[in-house]
């Protein structure tokens, strides 16, 4: 079977461009499909996580214009399916170009979107004004109207299902990529974040936090992981409310799962999510987690008081507390931890990836 996959870029260091490069090596070596991915604006040189080498590679460079892009992001992709000759074409761009797809292509192939996000996504702060207020209104209808036209819809839990009106999804999560073999003793005086430096991750909350607990638990570390921004807000703003001496700022690492092993809890404090592979990894190395209840992801994955805690979104002081009683009590960050590691095992690997290739050959017998 081939599947063209299409998405902005696979050269970051996102959960989407990790999830990529684990589900289309397992297809490939599992199965035999043959894949394609097509990317934009050299979104596919210097690859962060390893993709498969027998992957075909497409990318366009779009000219800023929005007009003249979409006309050029429609030749590209066209010329593409000719060359390729996919027998499904996978969607994981949460743009209006990814969700207009089908009014962009005409074609016969089964288009699938892959939604790895809230519907409801913003990657900056937008202003709280009505004519702000109703733009954004539109956007989410217009999203809402462009999925409605895939012939399938795949969301990774039940929560980012429900966000969907008038579309029936299937439901495949984000897989397990950690082997259970690299754990942590929680014993460690360290605390770990794992994010990008935007807004839709909330590190701003986590600051505030942090300086409430670094006041009652001076001798703990925070140690943030992720893309830094250009100028640097986060790191500046540690320093203006004095806490940058308790938290480390790292840009992105490969042995990330080391990391968290040696760590004791790790934290999310974002404001909306897909699937957090965060989490995911995390648990893995059997870290307790404490998490905002945000719009989607972590409630599908945390059980709550069991091996995490689930915080009212944008409750700080509760959030707060919680990770003091972890702080302050080994045996219970030890018991979370262990029950973290076990519960996440139904995520694993080979587990997703038959339901995968499940849905792939029953869209295979209904075209």
């Amino acid at each position: 079977m081939k599947i063209l996959y299409l998405t902005p870029r696979i050269n970051d260091e996102g959960g989407v461009a990790r999830v990529l490069a684990i589900k289309t090596s397992y297809l490939i070596q599992k199965w035999g499909y043959e894949i394609a991915i097509g990317t934009q604006n050299q979104g596919n040189t210097n690859l962060f996580f390893d993709f498969n080498a027998n992957i075909q590679l497409f990318d366009v460079a779009l000219p800023t214009n929005r007009v003249s892009l979409i006309f050029a992001y429609k030749k590209n992709v066209q010329k593409w399916i000719l060359s390729f000759q996919p027998d499904v074409i996978v969607v994981c761009d949460n743009g209006l170009k990814g969700f207009l797809f089908p009014l962009l292509v005409a074609t016969k192939i089964p288009l699938v979107f892959e939604v790895h996000g809230s519907k409801y996504n913003e990657e900056f702060r937008h202003s709280s004004n009505w004519v702000s207020n109703f733009l954004h209104s539109c956007k989410y209808k217009l999203r809402n109207f462009g999925a409605q036209k895939f012939d399938r819809f795949v969301a990774l839990s039940k929560e980012s299902a429900a966000e969907w009106n008038n579309i029936t999804p299937i439901i495949i999560s984000n897989p397990l990529v950690f082997n259970s073999n690299v754990s942590s003793t929680n014993e460690s005086k360290i605390v770990i974040f794992v994010g990008r430096h935007s807004h839709e991750k909330g590190i701003d909350r986590l600051l505030s936090i942090w300086k409430n607990v670094h006041q009652k638990h001076p001798d703990w570390t925070l140690e943030i992981y992720g893309k830094i921004d250009a100028s640097e807000t986060y790191k500046k703003a540690a320093k203006q409310m004095k806490i940058d001496s308790s938290i480390r700022f790292f840009t992105p690492v490969i042995d990330i799962q080391n990391k968290y092993a040696n760590a004791s809890i790790l934290v999310m404090t974002s404001r909306c999510e897909g699937f957090p592979m965060v989490l995911l990894e995390a648990m893995s190395c059997r870290l307790p987690v404490v998490a905002f209840d945000c719009p989607i992801g972590p409630r599908s994955i945390i059980t709550n008081n069991e091996d995490g805690f689930l915080i009212e979104d944008g409750n700080s002081e509760r959030f707060a507390s919680q990770l003091n009683a972890l702080i302050e009590d080994e045996l219970l960050r030890k018991k979370m931890g262990i029950r973290a590691q076990e519960n996440i095992q139904r995520y694993t690997l080979e587990i997703i990836m038959e339901q995968w290739n499940q849905f792939f050959s029953s869209i295979a017998v209904q075209s």
